[in-house]
């Protein structure tokens, strides 16, 4: 194996790769933050299953080595979605170190991705919708911020890691707009309905200024009791609360009110593309996936009122 100069002794390689890599990702390409932390944690498992089984350089990885790795995954009933992330951020890494001259031979070439079963994500109706929203006290502050951050998630469609870094100076609230920092901080500015804005105003003059933190809260709209920025677990424990206290069944996840969202617009008329771009996608085929969730719901619906449905 070849190393570059000016590589630590005192580290092993491999974390020193993965530190040089990490730098790349977000220096060189300009990943967002929860990116190349994702980015670490896949590749940081990969080297604590090497370590487990004394491989202590690249050099000596071959492709065997790799598929215990990935049927270690499936063991352990990671779904096909995230095994597929994991085969991205390995693959791109084990490039790097082929073309970085770090390995002769790239082990990871014909380790092929794991196949996704395309079920389609779970779906809120507007009653489920509209009984979740009613759960916060909002005579509670805690209470009122969670009303308005359940209202901006389902109003804008956002992913639960543009929810918790959103900024007080994101919202434009003249314009009927916020501004959204998505994947790889892309920027988009979303429309934000008339209830969402009544609700975050309210918590930002009876609640925020009670939890703030000048020392820690800045400029982040959302915050939790100590000051601080919410956790993305920190909103999913909120959104699973008010879930139970609604006596909804489905099985929630951090993306239902995104899906939700995606899936009331287009069942409402709106244009694909439109969705499109609110939802903040590269790709136009991710968000077919919600015109497969609407032809569902019109399928019902003929059922329901057509007199031979």
């Amino acid at each position: 194996m070849k190393l570059k100069k000016g590589l630590k002794k005192n580290h092993t390689p491999n974390n020193i790769f993965l530190e040089e890599y990490l730098g790349v990702l977000k220096l060189e390409k300009n990943l967002s933050d929860n990116t190349v932390s994702s980015y670490n944690n896949d590749i940081s498992a990969l080297l604590n299953f090497f370590e487990q089984r004394n491989i202590s350089d690249f050099s000596q990885v071959k492709q065997s080595d790799l598929n215990s790795f990935f049927r270690l995954l499936a063991r352990i009933g990671l779904t096909g979605k995230s095994a597929k992330r994991y085969h991205s951020s390995l693959k791109g890494f084990f490039k790097y170190l082929f073309k970085s001259s770090y390995i002769l031979k790239n082990p990871f070439d014909k380790i092929p991705s794991p196949k996704i079963s395309k079920s389609l994500p779970a779906v809120l109706s507007f009653n489920e919708i509209d009984l979740i929203l009613s759960q916060p006290d909002i005579e509670d502050k805690l209470g009122l911020r969670d009303k308005a951050m359940l209202e901006t998630f389902y109003a804008c469609g956002l992913r639960i890691s543009e929810l918790i870094n959103l900024h007080i100076a994101d919202l434009f609230f003249k314009e009927e707009v916020i501004r959204v920092f998505g994947k790889g901080s892309k920027e988009r500015i979303v429309p934000v309905g008339s209830s969402a804005v009544k609700w975050i105003n309210k918590y930002l003059m009876k609640s925020r200024i009670l939890i703030e933190r000048k020392d820690k809260s800045e400029n982040i709209l959302f915050i939790n009791f100590r000051g601080n920025k919410l956790s993305r677990m920190g909103v999913w424990k909120i959104v699973k609360r008010y879930t139970l206290e609604a006596d909804i069944k489905k099985e929630m996840h951090p993306h239902t009110f995104r899906h939700s969202f995606a899936t009331h617009m287009l069942e409402g008329g709106a244009d694909l593309r439109a969705v499109q771009e609110m939802l903040g996608h590269s790709d136009i085929s991710t968000t077919q996936i919600y015109t497969h969730i609407n032809r569902d719901y019109i399928k019902q619906i003929h059922k329901d009122f057509h007199p031979r449905g």
